[in-house]
C-alpha cells in the first residue's frame, strides 16, 4: 500500500520529488528520488553519497541544492554497516560519519539522512515531545530487528512508542526481492508472523517482502499501527525514478537520501 502523502514538485524526467508522510511544517522530512541534480552515469543524477565514487564537484552541487531547500539544517550522515546499532545525535555534530545504521536526535537543526538503494528508509517523530528517528534496513539490518532498537533509541531520548509516527520509504518489494529459501526460513524462526509477508519463488527461492515485516516488528516495539505508513513504490519497478541496485545488476549506482529533523 502507498500511503503517499505530498510531493514537493509537479513531477517531470527532470524534478526531485522528496515524498513526505506527515503535513508537519516543524518537521522538516521526505524521502527522495534520484532525480533533480547533477550527477551523471549510474549517479545519474541527485546522488548526495560522497562514498560511491561520483564526481566531488557532481555530489556538492547536489548537496548545494539540498541546503537551499531546507536552509538552517544541519545533515547527519552515517557509514551504514547492515547492522542494528542506533546513535543518538546532539546538536554538536561535527560530521563524522559513524558505523551504525539509525540514529535519533532531539536536538533541532540536525537532519537524519539515511541512504538506500533497496533498502527500506525509516523515519520516525515524536512531534510532541521533539524526538525524531531514521534507520537503514535492509534484510540484516531487519533480521537484526533495527526496528526495535531505533524505538528503544526514541524512548531513551524522550519519545513514548504509542506517540511516535513511523514512514517506511521507497524500497524493493516483494514483487522483486527473491532470496534464498534459507534465509526465508530465518526470518520465519526470528519472526514468525514473516510467513505471512512470504512468497514461494523459483527452486530453492522465496521473495520477501521487508515492509510489511518491519510494521509488524514497529508495532511489536509499541507503535500503533494506524501511525504506521508506507510510502512509495517499488525501487526497482520505479528504477527511472528511484536507485536500486537489483535494477543495475550489483553494480555500483548512487544513493537517494531519506532525512528528519525539526525546524531550530
Amino acid at each position: 500500500m502507498d500511503n503517499t502523502a505530498l510531493s514537493s514538485a509537479a513531477p517531470d524526467a527532470s524534478t526531485s520529488i522528496t515524498l513526505t508522510a506527515w503535513e508537519t511544517p516543524a518537521l522538516p522530512h521526505g524521502f527522495m528520488d534520484r532525480r533533480g541534480g547533477v550527477s551523471r552515469g549510474a549517479f545519474a543524477s541527485m546522488n548526495l553519497a560522497r562514498w560511491v565514487d561520483d564526481d566531488p564537484a557532481a555530489v556538492d552541487e547536489n548537496w548545494r541544492r539540498w541546503r537551499a531547500g531546507y536552509p538552517g539544517l544541519t545533515p547527519a550522515c552515517l557509514r551504514q554497516v547492515h547492522g542494528n546499532a542506533v546513535r543518538t545525535v546532539d546538536g554538536n555534530h561535527d560530521g563524522t560519519r559513524h558505523a551504525a545504521d539509525g540514529m535519533v536526535t532531539a536536538a533541532p537543526g540536525v537532519a537524519l539522512c539515511v541512504f538506500s538503494a533497496d533498502c527500506v528508509p525509516i523515519l520516525l517523530a515524536d512531534a510532541a515531545r521533539g524526538v525524531v528517528g531514521a534507520l537503514h534496513a535492509g534484510w540484516r539490518g531487519t533480521l537484526a530487528n533495527i526496528a526495535a532498537a531505533g524505538v528503544r533509541a526514541m524512548v531513551a531520548s524522550g519519545a513514548r512508542p504509542a506517540a511516535i509516527d513511523a514512514a517506511l520509504g521507497p524500497a524493493i518489494g516483494v514483487c522483486c526481492f527473491e532470496v534464498d529459501a534459507a534465509l526465508a526460513d530465518r526470518f520465519a524462526v526470528a519472526f514468525p508472523a514473516t510467513r505471512r509477508h512470504t512468497r514461494p519463488g523459483r527452486s530453492g527461492k522465496a521473495y520477501l517482502d521487508l515492509r510489511p515485516i518491519i510494521r509488524d516488528q514497529l508495532a511489536t516495539a509499541g507503535l500503533d499501527p494506524a501511525r504506521i505508513a508506507t510510502v512509495g513504490p517499488c525501487t526497482k519497478c520505479a528504477s527511472d525514478r528511484y536507485f536500486s541496485r537489483r535494477a543495475a545488476g550489483g553494480a555500483v549506482s548512487g544513493l537517494q537520501m531519506s532525512f528528519i529533523g525539526m525546524k531550530p
